[in-house]
């Protein structure tokens, strides 16, 4: 499956923001969907994971109430709302399929896109 995450931009503190992510190829379906965002100088970090029907989903601590992901699978697309924005939350964000379950570890995601880039100036 190939993924293109768009959406990004510059956004000021307490401010919103939606990414998404087009999938194309394999039934987007069968995927379990993440996203995961690298800031300068740090290692990639898990954000938000949906289940396939988007029923279930799991947030990191540091985005919990504040960012939603959600999946359209007749569009074939993920979203990530982001809504009180904060400096900390400036990096690339991307998107990621995996076809192996329902996890947080980057390791179990087959598929990645080519990520988007969020800033948020204080």
């Amino acid at each position: 499956v190939q993924l293109q995450a768009s959406g990004g931009g510059l956004v000021q503190a307490g401010g919103s923001l939606r990414v998404s992510c087009a999938a194309s190829g394999r039934a987007f379906s069968n995927y379990y969907m993440g996203w995961f965002r690298q800031a300068p100088g740090k290692e990639r970090e898990f954000v938000a994971k949906i289940s396939l029907s988007g029923s279930s989903t799991d947030y990191a601590d540091s985005v919990k109430g504040r960012f939603t992901i959600s999946r359209g699978n007749a569009k074939n697309t993920v979203y990530l709302q982001m809504n009180s924005l904060k400096p900390e939350d400036t990096a690339v964000y991307y998107c990621a399929a995996s076809g192996r379950g329902y996890y947080r570890a980057s390791q179990y995601y087959n598929y990645w896109g080519q990520g988007t880039e969020v800033t948020v100036s204080s």
